[in-house]
């Protein structure tokens, strides 16, 4: 029997290694993404050994065992899945919904997360345009890519961000920039790299590099030249 602070380190290694099967996450890294302190990792990571949840040593790091990736990846269903609910149906900003996905995730009923993603329309992607892992743990394709990495005069579309940080969204809802918005780029400053957007409301947005970086769109134009 799991705890929902076992759930929370599986789904961190998880994420952490970004979804490389090969990868091991050192005790640092767990500690600095869960915001607690490296001994209070080091006696869960025991407990998840015991577990057969993962594989670890000091060297090398926490690496998810068969088990625990299955376990790790069915938590982050749950999580996308009511952050999905939260959003299309109950009208909670993107901004809003983590926080209270990261509560309802541990709620561990199957058949309830299945009638829940049936009223959703069974998506793919969450409201952050992260993908939703199906019950087999298999990940849904895309080819989103960074804002930044447009030409000028491309037209593209919002899929998702890499940011998740209230700040972030709060910052995107102001400029009135959303998921499946629209996006075309005017200019390109060649000694900052920050972008002139027009968006479907037709106003004209300077973004920095750095916020572009977060932003994953997807070109309109078959074959568009951009990276």
């Amino acid at each position: 029997m799991k705890t929902y602070r076992e759930e929370n380190y599986l789904k961190a290694i998880y994420q952490l290694a970004n979804d490389d099967k090969n990868k091991t996450v050192s005790a640092t890294e767990i500690a600095n993404w869960l915001e607690v302190k490296p001994p209070t990792v080091l006696e869960k990571l025991a407990i998840l050994v015991k577990k057969e949840y993962i594989s670890y040593n000091k060297y090398d790091g926490a690496k998810l065992s068969h088990t625990g990736k299955e376990i790790a990846l069915n938590i982050v269903r749950r999580h996308r899945i009511w952050e999905t609910y939260l959003y299309k149906e109950l009208k909670f900003s993107w901004s809003e919904v983590h926080e209270i996905a990261e509560q309802l995730e541990h709620v561990n009923s199957d058949k309830l997360i299945d009638k829940i993603y049936d009223v959703i329309g069974r998506p793919d992607f969450d409201p952050h345009g992260d993908p939703i892992p199906n019950k087999q743990g298999k990940l849904p394709k895309s080819n989103r890519r960074p804002l930044a990495k447009s030409i000028k005069g491309c037209r593209c579309v919002v899929l998702g961000v890499s940011e998740h940080s209230e700040v972030f969204l709060n910052y995107l809802t102001e400029l009135k920039i959303g998921l499946n918005d629209k996006l075309t780029v005017e200019q390109i400053n060649t000694y900052d790299d920050s972008l002139k957007l027009s968006t479907k409301h037709k106003e004209h947005i300077l973004m920095s590099a750095k916020a572009a970086q977060q932003i994953l769109v997807q070109c309109l134009k078959p074959n568009c030249a951009c990276k």
